[in-house]
């Protein structure tokens, strides 16, 4: 099938394809006499997973490592397990940093009043205090 048949039928856009064959991440087609790109439904399932993986906030080389675990036939599932768990841990470390700094930056919020002079404004006296 050609380019634009996998990658609407993978639902992405065609530079994504283009960009994953470039990476490795997809095999490289068999090109047709006409030089057309000529892409199998393996194809189509690889850039749904990679897809779906990159939904879930796994970043190109996860996702590389991913597949290589994959690739493995008869493999063990513990070690996409341990990715998995991995990246959920980061998840929830970045989920912990997000509400620290949505608390803090309500706290500023809560502090101004949002009129007056800015000499006498909390966010700014907050932003620009020295801490060693």
């Amino acid at each position: 099938m050609k380019i634009g048949e996998v990658a609407r039928r993978a639902e992405v856009p065609i530079d994504t394809v283009r960009y994953y064959e470039r990476e490795g991440l997809i095999p490289p087609p068999v090109r047709r006499a006409s030089g057309y790109r000529d892409y199998l439904e393996a194809d189509v399932d690889r850039l749904r997973f990679m897809r779906r993986a990159k939904g879930l906030g796994f970043t190109l080389n996860e996702i590389r490592e991913l597949l290589s675990l994959t690739a493995l036939s008869g493999g063990d599932m513990a070690a996409l397990n341990a990715q998995t768990q991995a990246k959920l841990r980061d998840v929830e470390e970045r989920i912990q940093s997000l509400t620290r700094i949505r608390d803090a930056l309500q706290g500023l919020v809560t502090s101004c009043p949002g009129h007056g002079s800015l000499d006498r404004c909390p966010i700014l006296a907050a932003l620009s205090e020295h801490r060693a």
